[in-house]
């Protein structure tokens, strides 16, 4: 390896083994922002927070255009068990989806911008670069969609971004691969909430009672194939599962309350809507079966991450290594909302690992990074 890359995968080492150390949670970022402004502070780009736990930094060519590169920054409320001598040092929190990696990766394309711009890049010039920079360093992915919060700041109008560039690390592509799809790639979330309200009584008089345990366990099946008959009349995915169900205090009285909690992934608004709907009914038809009430909620949840088509296209002619997903995934991601402020374009790298994100045993080797950052020059280059 070149001493170029030598150096160049030192510090992408040293910056995610630094920031993997220092794991926190949702909006509260403190050491996290620290550390990454410390970097950005040395280079030749204005570094500001657009809004709570948020850092930006704006590289100033001189151009009427500017292209977004995003990467988030909070952990995950996991126990690390990779025993690695760079493990978590914050108890029960773990960058375990990658984020550290996704913020060494802006870093380096940061530092590059730097350079070129300073003249000190073999190979590539200022005038190589046709839009002003700006990386967007966000919190809360993980939690209530951080991405959203930094929409709302006006800072993408105000630096006069017309595209954005985001990646996710992804075990299940070879190592160091790059990979995405035009259109839907991946899905929007919604946690669905159903309480069926009921009355309790003895077993030996259950007639005097409304089963709302019946009910939750009526709905819970017929709703999960609704949303797969859903799916294959429009042949568009919909899933819904329930992860949780709770009801009753004790096995010998009727159930006068259930809950179950679930998530629901679709991939249009027009299919959320109608999977919400059908939902409703089911859940109101199982609760008066057994005489119950019902309430059914959904949360907002995060849009669906849908690559612009036309900037997708240059992607591909910039990228032509660069594989496509046969389907979209049913995994959600807040670079969603950004998408819809502005033409944006969001891509898988592969650690080569199969471990899954989340798990406490998430890890990978760093040299994938480079990938990724060769990958950020190429895009910054396009025209």
């Amino acid at each position: 390896m070149p001493d170029e890359k030598n150096a160049e995968l030192a510090a992408l080492t040293r910056w995610r083994r630094d920031l993997h150390r220092i794991p926190e949670l949702d909006f509260e970022l403190p050491e996290t922002t620290s550390y990454v402004r410390g970097v950005l502070d040395a280079l030749s780009c204005e570094v500001w927070e657009p809004c709570r736990g948020a850092l930006c930094a704006y590289f100033d060519l001189g151009r009427p255009e500017t292209v977004a590169l995003r990467a988030d920054m909070d952990a995950l409320p996991v126990a690390e068990a990779t025993g690695a001598p760079y493990a978590s040092e914050r108890p029960g929190r773990m960058h375990a989806c990658g984020h550290d990696g996704h913020m060494a990766m802006a870093l380096g394309a940061a530092a590059w911008v730097d350079r070129v711009m300073a003249g000190r890049e073999p190979g590539s010039r200022a005038e190589d670069l046709p839009r002003n920079v700006l990386l967007v360093f966000q919190p809360a992915e993980e939690t209530t969609g951080g991405a959203r919060v930094v929409c709302e700041s006006g800072v993408f109008g105000r630096m006069g971004v017309t595209r954005i560039f985001g990646f996710h690390l992804w075990p299940d592509l070879p190592a160091g691969a790059l990979a995405s799809r035009p259109g839907p790639l991946l899905a929007r979330s919604s946690e669905a909430t159903v309480s069926f309200h009921g009355r309790s009584s003895h077993i030996a008089r259950w007639q005097e009672g409304a089963d709302a345990l019946a009910a939750a366990a009526r709905f819970v099946p017929s709703a999960e194939a609704m949303c797969g008959r859903l799916s294959r009349e429009r042949g568009e995915p919909c899933l819904l599962r329930f992860g949780r169900l709770e009801a009753g205090t004790v096995r010998n009285a009727i159930a006068g309350e259930a809950r179950a909690e679930g998530s629901l992934r679709v991939f249009s608004d027009e299919m959320f809507d109608r999977a919400r709907g059908a939902l409703r009914t089911l859940a109101e038809g199982a609760a008066r079966t057994e005489g119950c009430t019902v309430d059914v909620t959904f949360s907002e949840g995060y849009p669906p991450v849908d690559n612009d088509a036309a900037l997708f296209s240059l992607v591909e002619r910039a990228l032509p290594g660069m594989g496509r997903i046969g389907e979209p995934l049913l995994i959600a991601e807040d670079f969603a909302f950004y998408q819809r402020c502005l033409p944006g374009v969001f891509l898988l790298l592969g650690t080569g690992t199969g471990t899954p994100l989340h798990a406490d045993t998430f890890d990978f080797d760093e040299r994938v990074l480079l990938a990724g950052v060769e990958t950020y020059r190429r895009l910054l280059r396009m025209a």
